[in-house]
């Protein structure tokens, strides 16, 4: 698998991104050009460089699990795009 990590930054921690709940997800791709593309829309969207870096299956989600990390397994048949900077603010 697949995970993503700002450029030069690969030692602190993996790109993760808010789901409605506010809450981190972390995207494991299971391929490596669904990561790259993905990366580069995040590049297009937000001026981010991203890095692919690939882990170990089970390792990734053992780690996650074990720290009640939120987590989704993105499949060659899944269509993931960057959320906009606002989509998760909801207004009163």
């Amino acid at each position: 698998m697949y995970l993503l990590s700002l450029k030069g930054d690969e030692q602190d921690g993996a790109y993760a991104v808010l789901n409605k709940y506010g809450e981190k997800v972390l995207f494991l791709f299971q391929k490596e050009d669904d990561a790259e593309r993905y990366a580069m829309q995040l590049e297009t969207e937000e001026g981010k460089k991203m890095d692919v870096v690939e882990v170990d299956d089970n390792l990734a989600i053992v780690t996650c699990r074990r720290y009640n990390y939120q987590y989704t397994v993105i499949t060659p048949n899944d269509i993931v795009i960057p959320p906009k900077l606002n989509d998760n603010i909801s207004e009163d």
